[in-house]
């Protein structure tokens, strides 16, 4: 469930990249639609961190070294 949901949000965050690029290609600079979109993308970003942070804190997920 907890892979799920990490996946989502990454889906979620290469979507709103794809967006903010597509609407700079075809809105050549005359809306807001591209900030809007790579500004959902950061917060889409953040948030994700603060979970992950959240959920080893709290003890959901237990985090591992590479290689021990």
């Amino acid at each position: 469930m907890k892979l799920l949901f990490v996946a989502g949000f990454l889906a979620v965050i290469v979507y709103n990249l794809g967006a903010g690029l597509y609407y700079m290609l075809v809105d050549k600079g005359t809306s807001k639609r591209t900030v809007n979109a790579l500004t959902r993308r950061i917060g889409f970003s953040i948030a994700l961190i603060a979970l992950v942070v959240l959920g080893i804190a709290t003890g959901v997920v237990q985090p591992h070294g590479v290689g021990v």
